[in-house]
């Protein structure tokens, strides 16, 4: 069994003056946001041994905001059809990029993240897929275990949606002892 862990990159800054949407940076709430969500990951090992991370400067960040609470990854790549594709959902780049990972982490964008997840996930507690399919807020991660066992054979709906975590319901750092083992 694999699993995938779809993170949207945190919240940007519109106002950056950046002359590129590839050069949106991180806006203040977005760089706390983000080191809530590694947190949780670690509380909850929820650790990649792959990361696949958009290029672009908002994604980037994210990803530094959330490594340094986790064990470093074998292997992390950008490829830039996590940016191109943005618009279209991610699962030719899961077939040919997930490699041997077991745990597969993807920072992206939305509707791409949103897409993949309502994709993929078949059999999922259906609050947690309606809460998908609402909205996949910035920062927004999501845990899906696949029924299969090579990146290869990714097709829709061969995930369960096991665990949704948006930052506003996670607690702050000093508070996250008291969470529950599980996801």
């Amino acid at each position: 069994m694999l699993r995938l862990l779809v993170l949207r990159h945190a919240k940007s800054d519109w106002t950056s003056g950046a002359s590129r949407d590839f050069d949106r940076p991180l806006n203040a709430r977005g760089r706390k946001a983000a080191p809530l969500v590694g947190a949780h990951m670690a509380t909850h090992g929820l650790t990649p041994d792959k990361v696949l991370c958009s290029p672009a400067l908002r994604t980037r960040q994210t990803l530094e905001l959330v490594l340094p609470h986790l064990p470093p990854p074998a292997e992390t790549d950008m490829p830039q059809a996590l940016y191109d594709d943005g618009d279209l959902g991610y699962l030719d780049i899961l077939q040919t990029q997930g490699g041997d990972a077991r745990c597969l982490m993807v920072v992206g964008h939305n509707p791409a993240c949103q897409d993949t997840v309502l994709e993929l996930a078949g059999q999922s507690e259906r609050g947690l897929l309606d809460a998908v399919m609402r909205k996949y807020p910035t920062a927004t991660l999501a845990v899906l275990d696949l029924a299969v066992g090579d990146w290869r054979d990714v097709r829709p709906g061969c995930a369960r949606l096991a665990a949704l975590a948006q930052p506003r319901h996670l607690p702050a750092p000093d508070r996250l002892s008291a969470l529950p083992d599980s996801v």
